[in-house]
């Protein structure tokens, strides 16, 4: 990681924050790092858990002082809010950035709201677990997970490359792209899945209540994958969704219509359409597996437990 980034401030230590936290230390990246949080129970937790050597403080202005950069560890509908109270206080040419799941509606709040001699670069992690809470943090979170790096127009090509090569340190695998390519790219990859998985488990349970049958408890491993997304936390769903209302709305419509295909393929029993579109999707499943396949094997047992909780396109936000 470059010299430059020698003092790393993370606001939020759930998940997300709590990981990077631990990853900064267990991969020895020489960095000093501040922490804090808005809940004094997490705060407290922080300090009994003694994450590496971080300093933790009770403000947010107070831990971006001096940084060289600051993430926002936060609910997509708190970032622009944080990023307006921390940025006076960031020192000039400072890195700020995020970890949020929606980047184009987002990011122009931030802009509209730091100053100019703020650096920008926007950020998001394609890790996390079902889990939350600092407890919930891995070192080994971010390990061959991809980053996805959205910079504005404004920010500098230097910026950019100081915050992919923080990533890479912390074990990631970066891209570049626009905040709206992003949005598009994640409504698909996961909007579009959590949204489903939540459609399911209410079909499932209307189900039940109109038949007085108990049906989840008969549950198949597909529908405890969809159950198991389905258990992600509400209200940051609920702000994802919304966040990312326009390009989640045009996938859905899309998808809405595909539903159709099959719909009118199973009843028209047309096994030729139905085997072409299942054939499909086996090829794209292999193509996902073989990209995201991960050749470094775990070196203890514990490890291997965490591999099994990570899910490549979970976010804490």
């Amino acid at each position: 990681m470059s010299d430059a980034i020698r003092k790393v401030s993370i606001v939020g230590q759930g998940l997300i924050g709590s990981s990077i936290t631990r990853a900064i230390y267990a991969r020895d990246i020489n960095a000093n790092v501040v922490v804090t949080d808005s809940s004094d129970k997490v705060r407290r937790k922080v300090r009994e858990l003694g994450l590496g050597q971080a300093r933790v403080v009770d403000d947010c202005v107070e831990a971006v002082k001096g940084a060289d950069l600051v993430i926002l560890c936060v609910p997509v509908r708190q970032i622009a809010k944080v990023a307006k109270l921390v940025a006076p206080a960031m020192k000039p040419g400072a890195i700020l950035s995020d970890v949020g799941s929606v980047k184009a509606s987002v990011t122009a709040e931030i802009e509209a709201a730091i100053t100019a001699d703020v650096e920008l670069v926007p950020a998001h992690p394609l890790a996390g677990t079902e889990l939350s809470g600092p407890e919930a943090g891995l070192p080994s979170l971010f390990e061959n997970r991809w980053c996805i790096l959205t910079p504005t127009e404004k920010t500098s090509p230097q910026a950019v490359e100081k915050l992919v090569k923080f990533w890479e340190a912390l074990g990631s695998k970066t891209e570049v792209m626009s905040p709206l390519h992003h949005d598009f790219v994640l409504s698909i990859t996961s909007h579009l899945p959590h949204l489903a998985a939540f459609a399911i488990f209410h079909t499932a349970k209307k189900y039940e209540g109109e038949t007085g049958s108990d049906v989840v408890k008969f549950s198949a491993g597909g529908f405890r994958d969809f159950t198991r997304i389905a258990s992600s936390n509400p209200s940051m769903w609920r702000d994802i969704f919304i966040g990312n209302k326009p390009q989640l709305l045009e996938i859905l419509k899309r998808f809405i219509a595909d539903l159709q295909v099959f719909s009118d393929a199973i009843e028209a029993e047309d096994l030729e359409t139905l085997t072409g579109l299942l054939s499909q999707s086996r090829i794209t499943r292999r193509k996902v597996i073989e990209k995201e396949h991960i050749s470094v094997q775990p070196k203890s047992d514990q490890e291997k437990s965490d591999r099994v909780l990570i899910r490549p396109y979970a976010s804490d936000f």
